[in-house]
């Protein structure tokens, strides 16, 4: 069977979701989203979302490709393939991977990061084309149906509030989450420093449900938070979950995210996910508080260039 690898085109956006959630089923994944995500790439980033096809057409296999421009650190790539696991052993994988690589490097990328799920023969597959292990991440997830901690009365002074409640202005939803991503876990630094991208391609994107988000307000000041992501069809994801530093060490973050999950359950999801560095006990231990069970486990693998 012939396999080519080609950009993507408007009309792949359903084959493109498809592999994905077949490939790894604890993310969120509609064609909606993706489409979205192709519109407003940051030009910065260099982004080329890849397919492999068959000759008939159908999308066995995904690339997302793109330079890390929010890193303070130059030359870092990004490169995660997905192949749908009955189109594997037709060569997709090694089209995508190559076609990556290449685009990366002619703009300039001297390291590659990719996320590979820790299976044997992926994790053989990734060294054998040079690249080699880092840190890990799990997936997580929770049946929504089975029960929850119970909701807690936040202390004096904190109320927990939705993200819809700072529509006319969320400035200070963007500061908490810079403030957050700065010291997230990881070995590819973030900076959130462009306010109208992150309003356009975060607090706008498709699967952000503002009504679920939840923000703890300590005496009218944000200081933690809990993003939620939806996909409509009873599947929810916690985004970025982490408190401000002058405001850490209160439980902060645990009563936002109860809180955003209780209200979830209410609006009829029955599943959740997240995900977690292995190396983040205490967020762990969080998870696992709330009856996150890990799903699968990913390793980010990197390869330098030159």
């Amino acid at each position: 069977m012939t396999v080519i690898v080609r950009d993507v085109r408007p009309e792949d956006a359903e084959g493109f979701a498809r592999v994905r959630r077949a490939a790894l089923p604890y993310m969120l994944a509609t064609a909606e989203q993706l489409a979205f995500d192709w519109a407003h790439a940051h030009p910065d980033a260099h982004a080329r979302p890849l397919v492999a096809v068959t000759e008939d057409g159908e999308v066995i296999g995904t690339a997302q490709v793109s330079v890390a421009h929010d890193s303070p650190e130059p030359g870092i790539g990004r490169l995660n393939v997905y192949v749908d696991p009955a189109r594997r052993g037709l060569g997709a994988g090694t089209l995508l991977v190559r076609t990556a690589e290449e685009h990366l490097s002619e703009r300039g990328a001297t390291a590659l990061y990719s996320w590979v799920v820790d299976e044997p023969a992926n994790r053989l597959w990734a060294e054998r084309r040079g690249y080699a292990p880092s840190r890990s991440a799990h997936f997580l997830r929770l049946d929504l149906t089975a029960g929850l901690p119970p909701l807690q009365a936040p202390p004096a002074g904190v109320e927990l509030v939705a993200a819809e409640e700072f529509a006319a202005d969320p400035r200070p939803v963007f500061e908490l989450d810079a403030a957050t991503t700065a010291d997230e876990p990881g070995d590819v630094t973030a900076e959130l420093d462009d306010y109208p991208h992150w309003l356009e391609t975060t607090w706008n994107h498709p699967l952000h449900d503002r009504a679920l988000t939840t923000v703890a307000v300590v005496d009218g000041v944000p200081a933690a938070f809990s993003a939620a992501q939806t996909d409509g069809l009873g599947r929810y994801s916690s985004g970025m979950t982490g408190t401000a530093p002058a405001f850490r060490g209160r439980g902060l973050a645990k009563l936002a995210k109860n809180a955003s999950l209780h209200r979830a359950r209410a609006a009829g999801c029955t599943e959740a996910f997240t995900g977690n560095d292995a190396g983040n006990g205490p967020m762990l231990a969080i998870n696992e508080w709330f009856g996150y069970a890990i799903g699968a486990t990913e390793v980010r693998y990197v390869r330098a260039l030159g």
